[in-house]
């Protein structure tokens, strides 16, 4: 079945108290997507921001951001007070997210909700549920803030080292702060887990994003050290990156650890199922980032300054695919096949069964043939106008060579009086890809101000962009809803 979806992630919906939430504008661009016919709402990581305000950069793989719990929302349920939550200044631009106050203040006003709580047993219930990484998890969010935030390799070596009688002591030291982000992860996953089933009672999807890669200070490496490419002493002994292109003389110097595919192969891939099969539970459809990563990974010596001296190491292939069908049958998932692509990779993507990723925003730099030409498309494919890593097609058109530009209005017919970007919509939507996925700042047709991230850069650009109540507008819908149906992309094609 041909269908269309939305990129837009939670932190860019419009909204009171400084970013985006899974509250009243979460449940509102749920019903935009239904009257725009679209079938599926693509997002970025749920999981805590980290180094650079990044979701892909978080201290775990199963925590739930706790910047998107919805404070309206505790505040209906007599857990806030109004004006303890408006006493703060969230944010000085209503269209750009402000992290360094939601960090100084959003758990503050939480533990007010704690405070008043009183459902323990629900609490308890919860904890039960997720027994299988939420002790660690809270446990290392409460060390965390006893060590004034130093990451875990820093912290004296019987926790480091996490010996029994250490981690038990931390336990009944911290009870109360374990307790509470415990707590916090109650909320999130109560507030999400409404808005998931609100989006399935309208016939929305969600396809969410699971980074290949786990910081090195992160609750997962902690906790299970044996996975990772560690020394004696729990240092990295090589580090993630990618290698030297034309955008880029030195590389991408990521700095998380590398897995020890090795291990992690003896017990069948136990950790990753573990990691994905949550995943399943978040989100309808998983897309599996920098799956180059797993043909053949690049592997920097620890300490280096940049990836130039980084080298390509064989990955798990498809022993790790086949793992992955045959312990979870029924996940759908989205292989993220960008980058320095080889014949291998494309090998292993189509041997895994996985749709790759088209993007139309690649597709004119050249006259040279390129597979992101939408002639050259298979119908096992997702075709993107642009992604949160790249411009935004109205930014591309204005920075582009002119080569490239009239290049585009040949082959995709484009005129004034429809609008670049609308023709570039157009275009992705009469593809043959099964799925077809926009993003927001797409739909309404903004420039390089609206940009999610610059990869490799860290800046108060990345990751901040907000868009206003517009982006829900009746006309953009029964706009967007137009070309979808023109494509066969809404419900029985009409």
């Amino acid at each position: 079945m041909r269908e269309s979806g939305v990129l837009m992630h939670i932190t860019s919906l419009p909204g009171d108290f400084g970013v985006g939430t899974m509250g009243k504008s979460a449940f509102a661009f749920v019903d935009f997507l239904q009257q725009a016919q679209q079938r599926c709402w693509q997002i970025l990581p749920l999981t805590p921001t980290g180094y650079g305000d990044s979701p892909y950069q978080s201290c775990s793989t199963y925590a739930g951001n706790p910047y998107l719990i919805d404070l309206q929302l505790l505040i209906g349920e007599g857990l806030l007070q109004a004006d303890e939550v408006t006493a703060v200044s969230w944010c000085s631009r209503e269209d750009k997210v402000d992290f360094g106050t939601l960090y100084q203040n959003r758990n503050r006003i939480l533990k007010l909700a704690y405070s008043r709580f009183a459902d323990q047993q629900a609490l308890d219930a919860f904890c039960r549920k997720h027994s299988s990484w939420l002790p660690d998890f809270a446990l290392f969010m409460a060390l965390k803030g006893k060590f004034q935030g130093a990451p875990w390799y820093q912290w004296e070596d019987a926790l480091k080292f996490r010996q029994p009688d250490a981690l038990w002591a931390a336990r009944q030291e911290l009870k109360e702060e374990i307790r509470f982000y415990c707590f916090q992860q109650y909320l999130f996953y109560t507030q999400w887990n409404a808005l998931r089933s609100y989006a399935h009672s309208k016939d929305v999807r969600i396809i969410g994003d699971v980074p290949i890669y786990v910081p090195y200070d992160s609750a997962d490496v902690w906790s299970s050290p044996e996975y990772f490419q560690l020394d004696e002493k729990l240092s990295p002994t090589a580090v993630a990156g990618c290698p030297p292109d034309a955008f880029s003389e030195d590389g991408q110097l990521w700095g998380n650890p590398l897995y020890r595919w090795d291990r992690m192969e003896e017990d069948g891939f136990s950790w990753w199922l573990r990691r994905l099969a949550a995943a399943g539970e978040l989100y309808d459809t998983v897309r599996i980032d920098h799956f180059r990563g797993l043909e053949a990974y690049w592997s920097v010596p620890y300490g280096d300054a940049t990836a130039r001296g980084g080298k390509w190491i064989k990955g798990p292939g498809m022993k790790f695919i086949e793992a992955i069908k045959k312990g979870l049958p029924t996940l759908d998932m989205i292989a993220e096949d960008l980058g320095f692509l080889t014949q291998e990779v494309f090998d292993l993507r189509d041997a895994s069964g996985f749709p790759g990723m088209k993007i139309l925003g690649f597709a004119f730099d050249s006259r040279e043939p390129s597979e992101y030409l939408p002639h050259t498309y298979p119908v096992n494919s997702v075709c993107y106008t642009g992604t949160h890593d790249n411009m935004t097609t109205r930014q591309w058109f204005e920075t582009a060579s002119a080569d490239a530009v009239a290049y585009a209005k040949e082959y995709m017919h484009l005129t004034e009086d429809e609008g670049f970007v609308w023709g570039m919509i157009r275009t992705a939507m009469a593809s043959v890809s099964q799925l077809c996925i926009t993003p927001m700042q797409d739909l309404l047709d903004l420039g390089g101000e609206a940009r999610m991230n610059f990869p490799g850069t860290q800046t108060d650009a990345n990751w901040t962009w907000r868009a206003d109540a517009s982006c829900m507008a009746p006309e953009l819908a029964k706009r967007l809803a137009a070309v979808t149906r023109l494509y066969g992309r809404a419900e029985n094609g009409k």
